[in-house]
């Protein structure tokens, strides 16, 4: 009866219509997912599948989001595919969720792509206990191994006679200072995390860093957007996503073959690096069950993801700038050769009577923006703010484009000011200074960062004065990705 009943419905309706009928079924269900939760922040209409996705600019996204900050307020809600997220901007709100109430909105969100890369363990993406035991043991032996001390300055020192020589080798011809200044930064924490470091002409190693510089621009394109909003349908077809997913698993087999040849000659009583010292925290018979090796590959790749990328992308946007401003480069080496001399190194005991210096370097991290969403947050409990209400697991980003670009906080926030970080000539802290976020999550590395910038940044203008090529207009425009890349550009160093 039931299959003569729907051959009646067959030969009564054509096929055309019953399709048109079901899509528009498809749609009404749709549209139901997509009514906005009670109490949530305003935003854009969200369409049939899309969501808000066509309000985001994907080339310059952040750009997007001044224009929604615009229309709609400082706190916003937007939707990916079916999934709904908040925007929080503006320093007053961005410091009420990621301080006074940095508990509620302190866990990561899962996102379906991200979690075939980094997984759920780890520094970056763990959240709770895993991540307190994660983030308390690398800070422990970061420390360990110099963090704020001397050790950890003298080693930097050395690579900078590394990087001063391979600049050298460029004899004041155009080149693009990008794997250089990269190797050179990543050195640093291979050596802390492998125990040692890679030659710039080490063919193998300029790969890993080529294959993380591509994936850095993939991981933030409208396409991985789309993957997150339909996974199911995404994980089997090709595009820019599986290249994405082939360059990761590089990286990670080459994580993995440093664990392994730390295992292979292993020794308790010796902790060379980073790598010996989780291995003797996982042999350890009170050790949390978190730690174990997938724990180990995870947070090893995220220290070297995190510490090669942000600073070295930084000292790329800071050189820059020096070529494009040559009267604030000027007044930055008169400094460097009023307190140092052509005689040593810089030293972290000089940046406090270099105020115009350190000036330059938070102007290059302010304007730079590199960082603009910030990593996002999701609420682990019901939560209220600016009076709306977020349930548990709301997904949320607070952007700190809008906080260091804000013109309510700084006087001309669109310019490269270095004034932004000086008072009566001497060196002022700003609240609305936030490239490593803020609260409990605040970045990891920020202090080995502080003192790469400074040590990386001023020995390369005490040694090396940098212009554009000839008949060259360099520009600041930037490559978007999960960072803000200057575009590729090439610069002559000339020796002082």
């Amino acid at each position: 009866m039931l299959l003569q009943g729907l051959s009646t419905i067959r030969e009564a309706v054509p096929l055309p219509a019953c399709l048109l009928f079901l899509a528009l079924l498809l749609i009404i269900a749709d549209c139901r997912k997509r009514r906005r939760p009670k109490g949530f922040p305003p935003g854009p209409p969200s369409l049939p599948f899309l969501g808000t996705l066509l309000q985001i600019n994907p080339k310059k996204p952040h750009e997007s989001m001044q224009k929604l900050i615009e229309k709609y307020g400082k706190i916003f809600s937007l939707q990916i595919g079916s999934m709904w997220m908040v925007i929080i901007n503006g320093l007053p709100l961005v410091k009420e969720a990621l301080v006074h109430q940095g508990e509620n909105f302190i866990d990561r969100p899962r996102f379906p792509m991200n979690d075939e890369i980094f997984g759920v363990s780890g520094l970056i993406s763990s959240n709770g206990k895993s991540w307190k035991e994660q983030r308390r043991f690398a800070l422990s032996t970061l420390r360990n191994f110099g963090l704020g001390k001397r050790s950890l300055e003298e080693r930097i020192q050395e690579e900078i006679r590394y990087l001063m020589d391979a600049i050298e080798e460029e004899k004041g011809q155009p080149f693009n200072p990008q794997f250089q200044i990269n190797n050179a930064v990543s050195n640093i924490i291979c050596s802390i995390t492998f125990g040692n470091r890679y030659e710039y002409h080490d063919n193998q190693f300029r790969k890993l860093l080529h294959l993380l510089d591509e994936t850095i621009v993939l991981q933030a394109s409208l396409w991985m957007q789309v993957c997150n909003a339909f996974p199911t349908v995404m994980r089997y077809l090709p595009g820019p996503h599986q290249t994405v997913f082939k360059n990761w698993k590089q990286l990670k087999a080459f994580v993995k073959l440093n664990v392994e040849k730390h295992k292979a000659d292993w020794s308790p009583s010796q902790t060379r690096d980073f790598i010996d010292a989780y291995l003797n925290e996982i042999a350890k018979e009170e050790a949390p069950d978190t730690f174990n090796e997938e724990s180990l590959l995870q947070s090893t790749l995220d220290l070297f993801f995190a510490g090669t990328e942000t600073t070295s992308t930084t000292l790329r946007w800071a050189l820059l700038y020096m070529a494009v401003y040559p009267e604030v480069q000027a007044k930055v080496q008169g400094e460097i050769d009023s307190v140092i001399g052509q005689s040593r190194l810089p030293a972290m005991d000089d940046r406090e009577h270099m105020p115009y210096t350190n000036a330059v370097i938070h102007e290059t991290q302010r304007k730079s923006n590199i960082l603009p969403f910030n990593a996002p947050r999701m609420t682990n409990q019901d939560t209220t703010l600016a009076g709306f209400h977020l349930p548990k697991g709301t997904v949320c980003f607070t952007t700190l484009t809008s906080v260091l670009l804000d013109k309510e906080e700084w006087e001309t926030p669109d310019v490269f000011n270095p004034g932004h970080f000086l008072e009566n000539g001497q060196f002022k802290k700003r609240e609305a200074f936030l490239p490593f976020s803020a609260g409990k999550r605040v970045c990891l590395g920020e202090q080995l960062a502080r003192m790469e910038l400074f040590l990386f940044f001023t020995a390369l203008l005490q040694k090396f004065s940098f212009q554009a090529p000839k008949d060259v207009i360099l520009n600041l425009d930037f490559r978007p990705g999960f960072t803000l890349h200057p575009q590729p550009y090439r610069i002559c160093a000339l020796p002082r």
